[in-house]
C-alpha cells in the first residue's frame, strides 16, 4: 500500500499527479502521501477524488443550529428539536445527492420529517446513508447547558450499521494514543483507567471520564472515583462528549456508559477521521425488545457481540459536519450579534483525514440558505410553487 512518487513520464504537461485509481493510501507505518507542487499552481490535488461533500453538508448543521439556538434557555426542549429539524430539512434537500435517511428521527409514524427511510437530497448522485441528529442535547439547550450540538454523517450506501429496534447501546471511547487493542469493553473501568492514563503519560487522578448522569450509571461512576480518576458528569449530549475525546485539550479523556445508539453511529462516523477508538455493544432494555433485536439481526451473537467504530460506521468515503448550539469542550455555541449571528463548525472527511474548524458570520439582510428569515421566505415560495401545480 505504499505511494511511490510519480516519475517524470507518468506526468502530463501540467505536471499533475496521475489519476487516483493508481494510488492507495498509505497505513500508518509507510510512505506517507507526497503530493507535488505545480509550476506556479500551488499544490495538486488531483489524487483524492470526488468533491468534499461535508463542505456542503456544514450548512446543513450551521441551519440548524441557528434555529435550534434561537430557544436556548427557554424551557421548550420539544420547539427546540423542531426548530433544528425544520432548519435542517430546509438546506438538507438542496445538497447534491441522493440521501437516505438510516439514522434520524424515528420511524415514519413516529418523525413527520427526517424520519428513518426519508429520501433526502435533490435525488443527484452520489447514492449515500445518512444520520442526523439535528440536536443532540435538547434539554440542555432548552435549560441554557453546554454542550449541545447539530450534526450530520454521510457515508456510502449500506455502510452504516442499523441498530434496529435497539435504543440504546453500551458504549466506550478513548483517545488515539490508546491502542484499540489495549481496551476492552469488558474490562474493568479500573484497568481501562490506567491503559489511558498510560496512554496520555498523565497520572491517573489526572484522567477526566465522562458519564452520562443516569440512575443506571451509579456503579460505574462509583467505580471510576474509586480507581481514583475524576468524573464528569453531563445531562445530556454524549455525541459532543465522545468527540471532545478526540481533540487534545478538552479537558474529556474518555466516555463511557450507555446511550443513544443512533447516537452511537453518528460519533462512530466522525471517530473514523478523528482517530479515537470506540466500542460498543447493543443494550436491549427488556426481554421484548431483545427478541426483536434477534430477528431484525439474525442471532443472538450478533446482538450480543462488541463492535468497533469501523464495525458501527464502514466504507472508504465518510463525511461529518457538527455545528455548535450551546458553547461545549470543542464547539462554541452560536453567538448573535446585531444584524446576524456566528456560528463555530467543525467539518471532517475520512478520506484525507481532514479536520476543518471554520467560523461563520450570518447576516440577517443578505440572502442565504443558512438564513432562517431566507428560508421562511423559500418555503412559502416553494409551497406556492406546489399549489400552482397542483391546480
Amino acid at each position: 500500500m505504499t505511494v511511490k512518487a510519480a516519475s517524470r513520464a507518468n506526468y502530463d504537461d501540467k505536471d499533475r499527479l496521475p489519476s487516483a485509481s493508481t494510488y492507495k493510501i498509505p497505513t500508518p507505518n509507510e510512505t506517507p502521501l507526497h503530493i507535488p507542487l505545480t509550476h506556479g499552481q500551488g499544490p495538486s490535488y488531483d489524487f483524492f477524488e470526488g468533491r468534499n461533500l461535508a463542505l456542503e453538508l456544514v450548512r446543513v448543521t450551521e441551519s440548524a443550529a441557528l434555529r435550534c439556538s434561537q430557544w436556548y434557555g427557554r424551557g421548550d426542549k420539544i420547539a427546540a428539536d423542531q426548530a433544528a429539524v425544520d432548519g435542517m430539512r430546509a438546506v438538507l434537500r438542496h445538497i447534491k445527492m441522493k440521501g437516505t435517511i438510516v439514522i434520524g428521527e424515528g420511524e415514519k409514524d413516529e418523525a413527520p420529517m427526517l424520519y428513518n427511510g426519508e429520501r433526502v437530497g435533490d435525488g443527484s448522485s452520489p447514492e449515500v446513508d445518512v444520520a442526523v441528529d439535528p440536536v443532540d442535547g435538547t434539554t440542555m439547550t432548552a435549560n441554557g447547558g453546554p454542550g449541545a450540538v447539530s450534526v450530520i454523517a454521510v457515508a456510502e450506501k449500506g455502510a452504516m450499521f442499523n441498530p434496529g429496534p435497539v435504543v440504546y447501546m453500551e458504549k466506550l471511547v478513548v483517545p488515539e494514543e490508546v491502542h484499540a487493542s489495549h481496551v476492552h469493553l469488558d474490562d474493568p473501568i479500573s484497568q481501562t483507567i490506567r491503559t489511558v492514563a498510560v496512554a496520555k503519560k498523565k497520572a491517573v487522578e489526572d484522567v477526566v471520564v465522562c458519564i452520562l448522569q443516569r440512575p443506571r450509571h451509579e456503579k460505574i461512576i462509583n467505580e471510576v472515583r474509586a480507581a481514583g480518576a475524576r468524573v464528569k458528569l453531563i445531562v445530556d449530549g454524549d455525541v459532543a462528549a465522545s468527540l471532545a475525546v478526540s481533540k487534545h485539550g478538552s479537558g474529556v479523556d474518555m466516555v463511557v456508559g450507555t446511550g443513544g445508539s443512533p447516537e452511537g453511529v453518528i460519533t462512530a462516523c466522525a471517530l473514523r477521521a478523528l482517530g479515537a477508538h470506540m466500542q460498543a455493544r447493543l443494550a436491549p432494555r427488556n426481554e421484548e425488545e431483545r427478541k426483536a433485536a434477534i430477528a431484525f439481526h439474525g442471532s443472538a451473537d450478533r446482538v450480543d457481540r462488541v463492535m468497533h467504530t469501523a464495525d458501527l460506521c464502514g466504507g472508504k468515503e465518510l463525511y461529518f459536519a457538527a455545528t455548535g448550539v450551546t458553547d461545549g469542550e470543542f464547539l462554541r455555541g452560536v453567538r448573535f450579534h446585531m444584524g446576524g449571528a456566528s456560528t463555530h463548525s467543525m467539518v471532517v472527511r475520512n478520506l484525507s483525514g481532514t479536520v476543518r474548524y471554520m467560523d461563520t458570520h450570518h447576516k440577517w439582510a443578505k440572502p442565504s440558505i443558512t438564513n432562517p428569515r431566507f428560508q421562511k421566505q423559500a418555503d412559502i415560495l416553494m409551497s406556492n410553487e406546489g399549489e400552482e401545480d397542483d391546480k
